[in-house]
């Protein structure tokens, strides 16, 4: 059985019917992660404690307890702690770091025990590749090499969750676990033709996630499917009291809307589910810069999510190009804050020789930190300095509070807005790498609803002449996860770019 090729909700469906048990589905996985290595998708992998694991499952699905995700593998995000495996965040900083204890998507998504009597049961495959401390667009800031895009291996799988996306695609694990700062989940989806949604500000619990830009950072699922994402964002969201910025109310099934229609007057309407929907295309993300296939598979999604019953209409948000400088005064001020815990002193990197501290503290975090890293510290340190403040960050944080007007006002008029995830598919590895400005560029679409704190998800929508994936973006109103999920399950239901897997993944 080619198990790499089906959802979670249909391995649910065979651990469940006693088709195959959680160990062998481990077992099938851990050899295509043995197999697959030239994706560099996987930064570590453990196979004697993800069977352990494995068989814990199967033993509580013995026992007739669990839920729909007890038994299925995932594969982490190597930003988040993980006890048993090294996390590294894709830096030389952390090179061999174990943690004593696992981040709360961990915890929640793993085996129940006392501390979290409630949690889904999933098996961990390992850790997946990233930008280093999610700081990147194509996953070639890694200390540890580059991940390559499945889709054509010269070329990259997008970032910072890369490696997530990647081990997706190749079919190395059937989902995996995510961090969006800027678009750092929708962008490596859409590049790797796969569905991933980053949820409110604030649903999922940032504790033990290895932190970038604190109040950008929001991790979230990447998977084959809509439903595959709502089964999975279910699971993680919770609210925690380690987290200050947990919601109180993150706790909600984001699948009680999949199999419904817009509205409750639509839902026995099956030719037009989407009735009611309004759904608005800004102006500004179909504008100079977005590569012509790329608009016109974007536009093919909205028509195909017309005939599903919504209607089009036009929206505009006006501050679209301000959210890249504004993001990159924002994000490198708050990195320069957390990353300075790592200095060599406690735990990370240390140089070998050094005669002082302040010769310690120089020589371990110049060699330690990677060279994008570095500049995104120099940036934030600047824009924090004295005299520099009121010019650069403060101003920064006013126009993103009317970047988040912007948003809205344009859902008075509509109740999702639709454009693409990134202004073009995957680019060749090493195109990009001279140019920081272009590879921030890569981000203009994404950035903004991360300053927003709105939710926003990639959904596959085509391919290109060179048959690389294309991804549609949708962005709702907050908390309003389970609508999107909806309406991008009622267009894969329509549609078959979701289904669809590279030539090279047999």
């Amino acid at each position: 059985m080619s198990w790499h090729a089906a959802t979670v909700a249909l391995l649910s469906k065979a651990l469940a019917a006693k088709q195959v048990s959680s160990r062998e589905l481990t077992s099938y996985f851990l050899e295509r992660i043995a197999q697959g290595k030239r994706w560099n998708a996987f930064l570590d992998v453990n196979p004697a404690l993800s069977l352990a694991q494995a068989d814990l499952a199967d033993n509580i699905l013995a026992s007739g307890l669990g839920g729909p995700l007890t038994g299925i593998p995932v594969a982490h995000k190597d930003v988040f702690v993980t006890r048993g495996w090294h996390s590294t965040a894709g830096s030389k900083m952390l090179k061999d770091y174990q943690s004593p204890f696992d981040a709360a998507v961990v915890a929640r998504l793993g085996l129940p025990d006392e501390e979290n009597p409630t949690a889904a049961g999933m098996v961990c495959l390992g850790k997946t590749n990233m930008d280093e401390f999610a700081m990147g667009s194509s996953n070639e800031n890694s200390a540890y090499g580059a991940v390559l895009n499945p889709w054509n291996p010269a070329c990259v799988a997008g970032g910072s969750s890369g490696g997530s996306a990647a081990a997706v695609a190749a079919g190395l694990a059937p989902i995996a676990t995510g961090t969006d700062t800027g678009g750092s989940i929708r962008q490596p989806a859409a590049l790797c033709g796969l569905t991933g949604i980053k949820p409110s500000y604030g649903r999922v619990s940032r504790y033990g996630m290895i932190a970038y830009a604190s109040s950008l950072d929001q991790a979230g699922p990447i998977g084959k499917s809509a439903e595959d994402c709502a089964w999975l964002l279910s699971a993680m969201s919770f609210h925690d009291g380690r987290d200050s910025t947990s919601l109180a109310d993150s706790g909600e099934d984001y699948s009680r809307y999949l199999y419904q229609g817009w509205s409750e007057s639509q839902i026995k309407n099956a030719a037009k589910p989407l009735s009611g929907l309004r759904i608005g295309l800004p102006a500004e993300f179909f504008a100079a810069g977005l590569a012509p296939e790329v608009a016109q598979a974007v536009e093919a999604g909205a028509q195909q999510l017309a005939a599903l019953g919504a209607t089009l209409c036009s929206v505009t948000l006006p501050k679209t190009k301000l959210s890249i400088p504004v993001y990159y005064v924002l994000a490198p001020a708050e990195a320069s804050s957390n990353l300075s815990r790592f200095d060599g002193v406690r735990f990370g990197h240390r140089t070998a020789q050094y005669s002082d501290l302040q010769e310690m503290y120089k020589k371990s975090r110049s060699e330690g930190f990677g060279t994008e890293v570095k500049r995104r510290i120099l940036i934030g340190s600047y824009v924090l300095s004295h005299g520099y403040y009121d010019a650069y960050y403060l101003q920064a944080q006013k126009i993103r509070r009317i970047i988040a007007a912007d948003f809205q006002t344009a859902f008075e008029q509509c109740d999702v807005i639709l454009g693409p995830v990134a202004p073009d598919v995957a680019w060749p590895l090493g195109a990009k790498t001279q140019d920081p400005l272009q590879m921030y560029l890569a981000d203009i679409y994404t950035l903004s609803t991360n300053l927003a704190g709105l939710p926003a998800m990639s959904v596959p929508c085509g391919f290109n002449q060179n048959n690389l994936p294309i991804g549609m973006q949708l962005i709702g109103n907050y908390f309003s996860e389970a609508r999107l999920l909806q309406i991008a399950h009622q267009y894969q239901q329509a549609s078959d770019w979701h289904l669809r897997q590279p030539s090279e993944v047999a």
